[in-house]
């Protein structure tokens, strides 16, 4: 294939990995930048990422792998951040928002920006000046290790650049992985982040031992809260029944690859968070994103029983057994 762009990944994850592999399936060559030098050397000698999906065998001459994140971004058309929310503004402090002119930059992060208060497009257009028509989402249904297995898998490609987001869908799509195009960034990023705390509220109920028959009914009260949120928000037309809302809330919650999922259990069956986090050895992104909705939705007033009870359980220190039963009052 000829004249095409240049398309960097940032991140080491399971996340990051599995779209290098999707993306070395239609490009000759793709960037890849990750904080861990020794993961780098290992990928150029084995060509398998040794922490995350390392089942995925790289076709390593497509590989383009960086250690300076300010060169990587100065090479590339196309970026693409797949690194937790946590840790966004620590992986981009070598760089500036001049070093982002002429980017167009795609987000694979479903989290917040805690220390702003920021879904990741609002932070990438306020505090790295960029225009929201440079700025685009990436969103499920869909888990990175299912990815790696080639099991057929869906993604949401949202922008106001409609060329650009098709663009990089035709990139990532592959014989198991199909895509669409929407326009709704604001709605699908606030979406995805606020599935992460519903799917923590899910795992919460298994580890309380609650039944397939409560589950259905949290999950069910779980998207007319999204919907009420992103249309408090982001009014404009949207189906909320559509993959990219209910089917990303779906997989988050009742698969087994989710890590809210399983966080939560854990603080069900009575783990501290602190004990929770180093047990699984990896970002949830549900515990940052819980704070955070509750605090921009002061702002806004919407009725959000079931983030107010995640974020009583895990910041107010409420036990999960009381905080669940009462919730289980307000849920029809």
């Amino acid at each position: 294939m000829e004249n095409q762009p240049n398309v960097l990944v940032i991140g080491g994850g399971s996340w990051a990995t599995a779209i290098v592999k999707l993306l070395t399936n239609n490009l000759n060559s793709v960037g890849w930048w990750m904080r861990d030098n020794s993961a780098i050397d290992y990928i150029r000698k084995y060509h398998h990422n040794p922490n995350y999906l390392s089942s995925i065998e790289f076709e390593y001459s497509r590989l383009h792998l960086f250690t300076d994140l300010k060169q990587a971004i100065h090479q590339a058309d196309i970026i693409i951040l797949a690194v937790p929310s946590a840790f966004i503004k620590q992986a981009l402090e070598p760089v500036s928002s001049s070093d982002f002119d002429g980017k167009m930059v795609f987000s694979a992060i479903k989290g917040i920006v805690a220390e702003d208060m920021m879904i990741i497009g609002e932070y990438l257009h306020h505090k790295l000046n960029l225009s929201y028509d440079n700025i685009g989402v990436i969103c499920g249904p869909c888990h990175a290790e299912e990815v790696a297995l080639e099991k057929l898998s869906y993604l949401t490609i949202s922008g106001s650049n409609f060329a650009s987001a098709s663009m990089l869908a035709n990139y990532l799509s592959c014989r198991y992985l199909k895509t669409t195009v929407s326009d709704d960034i604001f709605g699908v990023e606030y979406s995805a982040v606020l599935k992460n705390v519903f799917a923590l509220a899910c795992g919460i109920s298994i580890g309380l031992a609650y039944g397939d028959n409560y589950r259905a009914v949290l999950i069910s009260n779980a998207i007319q809260e999204i919907e009420r949120f992103v249309k408090k928000v982001h009014p404009i037309e949207r189906d909320i029944k559509s993959s990219a809302y209910l089917g990303d809330l779906l997989v988050t919650a009742y698969s087994q690859f989710s890590r809210n999922r399983a966080f939560g259990i854990m603080i069900g069956k009575g783990y501290s968070v602190k004990s929770a986090q180093i047990e699984m050895n990896m970002v949830a992104e549900g515990y940052y994103a819980a704070k955070c909705i509750y605090e921009i939705n002061k702002l806004h007033g919407v009725d959000m029983p079931i983030t107010d009870a995640v974020y009583n359980i895990l910041y107010e220190k409420i036990a999960p057994s009381i905080e669940m039963r009462i919730l289980s009052d307000k849920l029809s």
